[in-house]
């Protein structure tokens, strides 16, 4: 029995479709083991895992190239490799929160401007916006 997995088996256990799986195979993410005759790609067991450290990556905001990064440190690079990245990404986040608060806080402010009663042409948010 063949212990390698079909692209298409390989797509059905990590929940990706074809298409992505081939897509992170152009981006250096992961490698076919082979091809059957029959020209299907062919992927270690192993690529499962892989994929679902792909996955896991993305949910934490990191790019693909990032990811890249991650996956082609040899065993002999320092796990303080790896901790810098996460704090990067721990501080690229902090910013984007900040931003969001801060937009937040300005939308809640064009939002008290108006009070929804009245035509559109008298609307202090659209004219806020015209003035701005």
């Amino acid at each position: 029995m063949n212990a390698y997995l079909r692209i298409g088996e390989l797509a059905r256990q990590s929940g990706l479709s074809v298409e992505a799986i081939r897509y992170y195979e152009r981006r250096g993410l992961i490698s076919p083991a082979g091809r059957l005759p029959s020209g299907y790609r062919t992927y270690h067991p192993n690529s499962q895992q892989r994929l679902h450290f792909i996955l896991r990556c993305k949910d934490l905001g990191f790019s693909l190239d990032e990811i890249l990064e991650l996956l082609t440190l040899q065993p002999e690079h320092s796990s303080a490799e790896v901790k810098k990245r996460v704090e990067e990404k721990i501080s690229l986040v902090e910013q984007k929160i900040t931003q969001l608060q801060q937009l937040n806080q300005s939308l809640h402010q064009l939002n008290d401007l108006c009070c929804g009663d009245g035509p559109v042409s008298d609307c202090p948010i659209l004219e806020f916006l015209k003035d701005s």
